[in-house]
C-alpha cells in the first residue's frame, strides 16, 4: 500500500488533520533549518559589531592623549640599537617575547612582526612606548580577535627614522 493508497483511505477529517500536521512540520523545519541559524548569526555578528564600535570609541578616546604625550615627548629615535634589537629587547620587556613569531626587515628603516596570542592591552601600551620612548612609528598594523578574550593575533610594520649619527 502506497502513501497515496494510505491517505485516500483515511476519511476527509483525518486527512486534513494529516495535511496540517504536515503543514505545520514543514513550518518547524524551515524555522528550525533557515530563520534561527539567519537569526543567530546576525545576532553574533551584531554582538561583534558592538563590540568593535566599542574599541574604536575607546582608541578615538585614547588617541589625543596619545597624541599630547608624543608631542611633549621628543623623540628619542636616536637610540643605538637596530629596530630588530630593539623590537625584541621592548616585546620582551613588556612580556610580549612568547607572542613574537615573526620578524623579518622591512626597508632600511622598518621591520614587519607577527604577534600570536598576545594581550591586546599590553600590545597598545607597547607600541605606545615603542613610540614615545624611542621614536617607532606604527605604519600598519592588522589585529585580529582570537577565542580567547582579551588575546590577538596582530601583523605590524614599524618603522624608525634614520639616526642623525
Amino acid at each position: 500500500m502506497s502513501a497515496r493508497d494510505w491517505l485516500n483511505n483515511l476519511s476527509l477529517r483525518e486527512r486534513n488533520l494529516v495535511y496540517v500536521a504536515t503543514g505545520l512540520v514543514a513550518i518547524g523545519l524551515i524555522y528550525l533549518l533557515l530563520v534561527l541559524p539567519l537569526h543567530t548569526a546576525h545576532t553574533r555578528l551584531q554582538s561583534r559589531v558592538d563590540k568593535k564600535s566599542a574599541d574604536l570609541a575607546w582608541i578615538q578616546a585614547a588617541a589625543p592623549k596619545v597624541q599630547a604625550a608624543s608631542a611633549k615627548a621628543p623623540a628619542a629615535g636616536a637610540s643605538d640599537e637596530s629596530l630588530v634589537v630593539l623590537v625584541d629587547r621592548t616585546a620582551r620587556q613588556a612580556g610580549l617575547g612568547g607572542a613574537v613569531k615573526d620578524q623579518s626587515p622591512s626597508g632600511s628603516n622598518g621591520i614587519r612582526l607577527r604577534l600570536e596570542g598576545a594581550p591586546f592591552d599590553v600590545v597598545v601600551v607597547w607600541l605606545a612606548d615603542l613610540q614615545q620612548q624611542y621614536g617607532v612609528a606604527v605604519d600598519s598594523a592588522s589585529v585580529d580577535s582570537t577565542p580567547n578574550s582579551g588575546l590577538v593575533n596582530a601583523s605590524l610594520t614599524l618603522s624608525q627614522p634614520p639616526s642623525a649619527g
